[in-house]
């Protein structure tokens, strides 16, 4: 049974403090800006409704500094450092829930470090990877169906015996030999969750993310890590092209829903309000705090 908490710990939780942090992070590093004729950086400066509500999160979030909108890879590139620096700082806070040794990573877009054929469940990319380029008729086959360059990774590393038996013998060198958490006998680390970080979605872009989660969960050996997006975007419509629908992305996080939905209240039409409440209530939109705890099932 959970006991009492002070009242004075609630005003400083965790998520609470570090939800702050990132969207200053953002607005220190001008991904979320106002420009001098007051468009918001995260904004559809083509469509009215898009503008206010932008502005409206904008405000809401303290931006007070105007600026030009960075260039897109930029703008993309800071979101992602924030959302990964957001999750280093929360998930391995919740170790009493999902206990492991984890590492939280922005993954390059070059070199061995690339895409995900580094962990337990993706290694025999590698070996696929080299039969096509020795063998170019595969490639005219398979196309890129096994490429996969997610955005932000977490891991786990296996673990020792001696960690598994530490309370009992759990096990020995003549059983279990085959399992991904024994280090004893796999030491790759295993992909605990993809996260793809989209500042805004306006492009067919967007939609990459939803292959690469068809990607993941075709070219698995093994378990299924979790697989998520994190946006920026403040258009309902446009949100839904990913959130909506089942099977592929476990579900859709707002950096700011609290506010989106707040916006949409006093901008969006009767549709919009109605679209943006069914993913929430569907559980295909969450807000950005909800991340870690969700990661830690």
């Amino acid at each position: 049974m959970i006991g009492p908490v002070d009242p004075q710990s609630r005003a400083g939780a965790v998520l609470a403090e570090e939800r702050s942090l990132f969207h200053a992070a953002l607005l220190t590093g001008r991904t979320l800006s106002v420009n001098a004729a007051g468009v918001a950086s995260n904004a559809d400066s083509s469509n009215r409704t898009s503008m206010a509500i932008a502005r409206h999160i904008a405000d809401a979030l303290k931006v007070e500094t105007a600026g030009e909108r960075l260039a897109g890879q930029t703008a993309g590139g800071d979101f992602e450092r924030a959302c990964t620096d957001f999750l280093a700082r929360t998930f391995p806070r919740l170790g009493h829930l999902r206990p492991g040794d984890w590492t939280v990573r922005t993954v390059p877009t070059r070199g061995a470090e690339a895409g995900v054929s580094r962990y337990e469940q993706y290694g025999h990319l590698v070996d696929l990877d080299v039969a096509v380029t020795e063998n170019p008729s595969l490639r005219a086959v398979l196309g890129n169906a096994y490429a996969i360059a997610p955005d932000v990774v977490i891991s786990r590393a296996p673990v020792s015996d001696e960690e598994i038996n530490s309370t009992e013998v759990i096990v020995d060198d003549d059983v279990a030999m085959h399992a991904a958490i024994r280090s004893a006998y796999q030491p790759a680390p295993l992909l605990h969750a993809v996260i793809s970080c989209k500042w805004t979605l306006r492009s067919d872009r967007a939609q990459n993310a939803r292959s690469e989660a068809l990607n993941l969960i075709r070219n698995r050996k093994g378990r299924l890590p979790h697989v998520v997006v994190v946006t920026g975007e403040p258009g309902p419509v446009r949100i839904s092209s990913l959130a909506l629908g089942t099977g592929d992305i476990d579900c859709v996080y707002h950096f700011a829903l609290p506010e989106l939905v707040a916006a949409v209240d006093e901008h969006g039409g009767e549709d919009s309000r109605e679209l943006l409440a069914m993913m929430i209530e569907g559980k295909r939109l969450k807000d950005i705090a909800d991340l870690p705890l969700d990661l830690a099932v």
